[in-house]
């Protein structure tokens, strides 16, 4: 089944930087000239998105189609796990929810998830000149290596080349590709090309004898090593960001919840970048700050989300928000948890139940085991009726009279969300809320800064997404990186002359 333009990037780590050398490469090659797609065969993350072909892939494929100029399909990640507690997830096939299994069924329903992976990765090789394929995790888990689809399990099934990528900013990053080639086996450890080293700061040159140590001991070559790019913005597969930025000029404060299965908390990006916001994150334990705005995130889990926010005081504390006259936003989860009552009587959540929810709207929810999955334009019901573009990612319907004032009318004719008597809260279905700049500037409008800064969201990621490629055109050695994919059309491109267009 060998394709010869399929590369695979795995990683020593979570989070080493695979979504990052993927989506750049991506960036890269299409730039100069070729079809290339990107492919996950299975992610675990309960950021998603919504597909051209109307379903759930994870978000980091949808940038990476995004950096591939490619509209994000279902066959870009053909299993996608949303867990739904420690021991346990939703899984989706081909952009649909098939089951919640334990991890020891889906174990057992492997070889069924293996079929869809080779089925989804068949149609791309058939379209595109090049696939870029993203494991997960580390290939060297030794408790996953029995039915594997992530990593070397699937590499060793199509006969693909694989490049692992370290993290330098976490340290041991020489114990970590020496680590990894070591636990593999011998055929594993032919499919290992070379190694990229990422997030590197600091002088190059007192580098350079542990890349010459590492090349003659494994007898690899380094294909390059990526400097950490400050401020670099890229949708997050699932980590929230762990650092604040500094803003001289933050005039609005916002706060949002870290609850235990937070999903889709790319939502808050805009907010979370824009110059004249002060934005926090609040986690388990955590003191609630005072604020001029509160957001209440999405949820995989709303009813055990909703138990959490009580018990670490939450719920009071927007009690007292709202009676000081402060603005609070929830979307999707957090949306259900505004009403009287949630209730899930098939039990997908766990087992079947009711609620009370916040009570801060006059409607009540019920899960159902349909997930509503559509991609939406409409106008925010503030002044100016301002676009607002985003998504819908849900199995609950919600009903009741709060819905008679909605939040925003979709292009579709169907009204969203709900929008309080007193004009304090706003609670809606759309992912994706805050991304459009028009609907960003009425947000904070509404929220209390009347002359906020336009921050265009979609414009920010093009320019980084540039920005990571032309990185990777003055770092990576693309003539060592050309040998890795053998022949065709990527490995042409890449040992071909390109200006990189440097920042």
């Amino acid at each position: 089944m060998r394709h010869p333009n399929t590369l695979m990037v795995q990683g020593t780590t979570s989070d080493a930087g695979k979504s990052t050398l993927v989506a750049g490469l991506a960036r890269l090659l299409w730039r100069r000239g070729v079809r290339v797609a990107p492919f996950k065969p299975q992610n675990m993350a309960l950021n998603s998105a919504v597909t051209v072909d109307g379903g759930e892939i994870g978000r980091a494929q949808a940038l990476q189609a995004v950096a591939a100029g490619l509209e994000p399909h279902t066959d870009m990640n053909p299993v996608l796990l949303k867990p739904s507690t420690d021991i346990g997830a939703q899984v989706i096939i081909h952009g649909r929810a098939v089951a919640n299994l334990s991890a020891r069924d889906y174990h057992e329903y492997k070889p069924r998830a293996m079929a869809a992976v080779l089925e989804s990765y068949g149609r791309l090789t058939d379209q595109y000149e090049a696939v870029l394929v993203e494991g997960a995790g580390s290939p060297a888990e030794i408790n996953l290596r029995d039915r594997d689809i992530a990593n070397m399990g699937f590499a060793e099934e199509v006969d693909c080349p694989v490049i692992l990528v370290a993290d330098i900013d976490r340290g041991g990053v020489f114990a970590h590709l020496v680590g990894t080639l070591d636990l593999l086996s011998p055929s594993e450890q032919a499919r290992v090309k070379g190694f990229v080293i990422n997030r590197f700061r600091g002088d190059i040159g007192l580098l350079q004898s542990g890349l010459d140590w590492l090349e003659a001991r494994t007898g690899r070559p380094v294909l390059g090593v990526l400097p950490y790019l400050h401020g670099l913005f890229l949708d997050a597969e699932d980590a929230l960001a762990d650092a604040r930025a500094e803003k001289g000029e933050a005039r609005l404060r916002v706060v949002a919840p870290v609850y235990p299965r937070i999903s889709n908390h790319t939502d808050l990006d805009a907010l979370r970048l824009h110059p004249q916001v002060d934005f926090s994150w609040v986690g388990p334990g955590q003191s609630i700050p005072p604020a001029d705005l509160i957001v209440l995130p999405g949820s995989k889990s709303v009813q055990a989300d909703l138990a959490w926010l009580r018990a670490q005081g939450w719920e009071a504390a927007i009690q007292r928000h709202l009676r000081y006259g402060g603005k609070l936003v929830a979307i999707c989860g957090g949306y259900q948890m505004l009403g009287r009552q949630l209730h899930d009587p098939q039990g997908l959540e766990g087992v079947p139940s009711s609620l009370p929810g916040l009570g801060l709207l006059e409607l009540e929810t019920t899960l159902e085991a349909e997930k509503q999955l559509v991609n939406v334009t409409g106008t925010l019901a503030l002044p100016g009726a301002p676009v607002v573009k985003g998504y819908e990612i849900h199995m609950g319907v919600t009903r009741g009279a709060a819905l008679e004032r909605p939040a925003t009318h979709l292009a579709d004719g169907r009204p969203d969300g709900a929008l309080s008597d007193d004009g304090q809260i706003l609670g809606t279905y759309l992912h994706g809320l805050f991304d459009h700049p028009d609907a960003l500037a009425a947000l904070l409008a509404w929220a209390g800064i009347s002359d906020a800064e336009r921050v265009d969201l979609a414009a920010r990621r093009q320019a980084d997404l540039d920005r990571l490629a032309d990185s990777m055109e003055m770092h990576l050695n693309l003539d060592r990186l050309a040998a890795c994919f053998g022949d065709g059309q990527a490995a042409c491109a890449l040992r071909t002359s390109f200006p990189a267009k440097l920042a």
